[in-house]
């Protein structure tokens, strides 16, 4: 990798950011923290601004896009696909409640009170609307669009798609960085940096490994559906792994996984239906990571693991994971007002959150895209069985 390139990779600049942020934290005098802290505050505030219009702008023409081509095939995938990311949800949350617990203490929360630098001042956006209300907008506007022919409204949401789509790479992707420079560095003027680094990386550690159990649970699954050896199914999915853990997109992955996905005896109709739409919509990688690292953090920062909120916090996530494909940082920043308001995680918490999720954003994006191949083992069993149904019938 060139110098140029390794300069402009997200995970090169959010360590950079890391380490200035540590070094800025030990040596700079009481009053840069403060204005990092002024700085960080009010992007947090855009951030809670922005979501609820990336959730109108993209969520919004994907359903109506989906809905416009619904067929019996189609529905199934989207179902199964559904089913998966949020039974990867409720695994990441039952792993995590067994395991966390164990090896994570609120060093945040301990750390707290030693020393404080409270921003100059803090800009407050609130956003038009709450993050559910946005998700009903986009459900109901969706819906109608793809039940009843409104090009203008179309129209009208394509481009507030690009729009929104503009905004987030020109504003929040470009200041993430320095945002999580500000974090670091409040952390290490207060102390608290060195007692966190230990059990982050145990988060991390059990992050990985629920995304390897999730892959092994689907394809366990899918073999006994389509009567194949799942260990040789998923055998077969490793380059399209390995290629999504190198390129961190679904996308850019697309080929090497409708490959392999037909390498697994899968016919072609099915495969090129499933593999395209799943890139979009089967998220179960990122939700497994999302919710051990997002239970992780709560402990850390001296909070409970309840069934109740975290059932809501999965719910709502399976739902935002239409809109993550088209938001650079994916799932991870659109989730923020939600671990907020559900979960109660403070805002820098959080943005340490995003820190060691992106460290390993293409591990997530590995095990998404590996599990499509178990969504098209299943369907295309469920597509030949009706078709020899249909057979026997006429």
């Amino acid at each position: 990798m060139t110098w140029k390139a390794l300069r402009t990779a997200p995970l090169a600049k959010l360590v950079l950011a890391m380490a200035v942020g540590a070094l800025v934290g030990a040596c700079a005098p009481a009053c840069v923290i403060r204005a990092l802290n002024s700085f960080g505050g009010t992007f947090a505030q855009f951030v809670k601004f922005i979501v609820p219009l990336i959730i109108v702008g993209l969520v919004t023409p994907a359903i109506a896009e989906a809905g416009r081509s619904a067929g019996r095939m189609l529905l199934a995938t989207i179902a199964l696909a559904y089913a998966s990311t949020i039974l990867a949800g409720a695994f990441g949350f039952c792993l995590a409640d067994a395991v966390l617990p164990h090896l994570v203490s609120g060093s945040l929360a301990a750390s707290g009170a030693v020393q404080s630098f409270p921003a100059f001042f803090t800009l407050r956006i609130p956003p038009v609307v709450d993050v559910v209300t946005a998700m009903a907008v986009a459900f109901v506007f969706g819906l109608a669009m793809a039940s009843v022919e409104c090009p203008a409204l179309a129209r009208a949401f394509g481009e507030i798609r690009r729009v929104v789509s503009v905004a987030i790479a020109k504003t929040v992707v470009p200041l993430l960085p320095l945002y999580i420079l500000t974090v670091v560095a409040d952390l290490t003027a207060r102390g608290a940096l060195a007692q966190m680094c230990g059990p982050a990386l145990r988060i991390v550690l059990t992050a990985l490994a629920a995304t390897w159990l999730v892959l092994l649970m689907q394809y366990c699954l899918a073999g006994a559906i389509a009567r194949k050896n799942p260990f040789r199914a998923l055998w077969t999915m490793l380059p399209a792994y390995f290629t999504g853990l190198g390129c961190c997109s679904s996308a850019a992955t697309i080929p090497v996984t409708l490959r392999q996905v037909k390498a697994n005896g899968v016919g072609d109709e099915t495969a090129n239906l499933v593999v395209p739409l799943c890139a979009n919509i089967h998220l179960a990688g990122s939700l497994v990571k999302i919710t051990v690292f997002s239970a992780g953090f709560l402990l850390l920062s001296g909070g409970a693991l309840r069934a109740g909120p975290f059932a809501e916090y999965v719910l709502l996530l399976s739902v935002l994971a239409v809109a993550a494909p088209g938001v650079p940082g994916g799932m991870v920043l659109a989730a923020a007002p939600i671990a907020e308001s559900v979960l109660g995680l403070a805002p820098e918490t959080y943005a340490l959150l995003m820190a060691a999720y992106l460290s390993i954003d293409g591990v997530g994006t590995a095990c998404n895209l590996t599990g499509d191949g178990a969504i098209a083992l299943i369907a295309d069993r469920f597509y030949r069985k009706s078709g020899r149904q249909a057979g026997r019938a006429a």
